[in-house]
């Protein structure tokens, strides 16, 4: 049986939710036999994974220096097969600016946006009226390298942008703001490499005002609805978008695709996640399952995918 080697933890903010991704898939790859071995990934231990010679890594990493084509590129001049999405995909991802960028070239739909830099911010000169004449109240205010929410704050009064300015700027260079969109959070599956399959979209539903880090990964604070409570037509729409984005990001193995339906009936991409969570909570899981297929299948098919890569 194939050595599997379970790369986890990591040195970003998501660190904890991903040691509880790592410790499923472990279960859930011992359960089928495979021989499993995991890491909790830091610069000082990148020399082990050449000695323990695995013939596939399975990448449960989130947030910087795992889901962003770092470990991938480590990954690929070793010549050792991993689950997901290459170099590229990965770093693309990553970054929700370059994403939403793609996107419009594809003439895919996306929030309007603007990004602020940190060289060129200044909290005494910045104008808050210019923003809000253009986008409205609230405003999304997001760091574009960070994922689960962190740092992200929705701004419903003029007075709270600079301070959420602030705060994402914390975790880099750049802070995204977008256009709200009021209306039904969604989210789209994707497994495959060059014939993606979607799996059932999903509804979500959170107890605090948006899908917040919180909401995540605390069982009870949010419902995944399947089927999701959207009108046939809208779906087709929302799995066709979802497919296209897959291909023109070239994503590979799987990755989960995040939409807003506004109140009109006009679907909205938030963002792309290479690799999204793994845990008892989290969304692909129930994806599969409501296709048929249950946690340790999905992950063999992960790693099938990984090896044909």
């Amino acid at each position: 049986m194939k050595k599997v080697l379970v790369l986890m933890g990591g040195t970003s903010e998501e660190r904890e939710v991903s040691l509880k991704s790592g410790q499923a898939v472990v279960k859930a790859l011992q359960e089928k036999g495979y021989q499993v071995e995991s890491l909790d990934l830091n610069p000082g231990v990148l020399g082990d994974i050449e000695k323990i010679k695995p013939d596939v890594v399975f990448i449960a990493l989130h947030g910087r220096n795992g889901e962003d084509g770092t470990v991938q590129g480590y990954l690929d001049l070793l010549g050792i097969p991993y689950t997901g999405s290459g170099v590229a995909a990965s770093a693309i991802g990553m970054d929700k600016i370059l994403t939403k960028k793609i996107l419009c070239y594809e003439g895919l739909p996306t929030a309007e946006f603007e990004v602020i830099r940190k060289r060129d911010f200044n909290r005494d000169s910045f104008s808050e009226n210019s923003l809000i004449a253009r986008f409205g109240l609230p405003i999304v205010v997001k760091p574009p390298t960070q994922g689960s929410s962190v740092g992200t704050t929705i701004v419903r009064d003029k007075n709270d942008l600079i301070a959420a300015i602030e705060k994402a700027l914390v975790f880099g260079d750049e802070v995204l703001l977008e256009r709200f969109i009021a209306g039904t959070e969604l989210t789209v599956a994707i497994i495959g490499n060059d014939e993606p399959v979607v799996l059932p979209v999903i509804e979500i539903t959170a107890e605090n005002e948006y899908y917040d880090y919180e909401s995540k990964y605390t069982p009870g604070m949010s419902s995944h609805i399947i089927p999701a409570r959207i009108a046939d037509d809208s779906r087709e729409l929302i799995e066709g978008l979802a497919k296209k984005a897959y291909q023109a990001l070239k994503c590979r193995g799987f990755s989960r695709i995040d939409f807003i339906l506004d109140q009109n009936g006009k679907p909205y991409i938030l963002e792309n996640n290479t690799i999204p969570g793994m845990t008892a909570t989290s969304l692909i899981p129930d994806a599969a399952r409501a296709a048929g297929i249950n946690f340790p299948e999905l992950l063999e098919k992960i790693i099938e995918m990984a090896e044909e890569k």
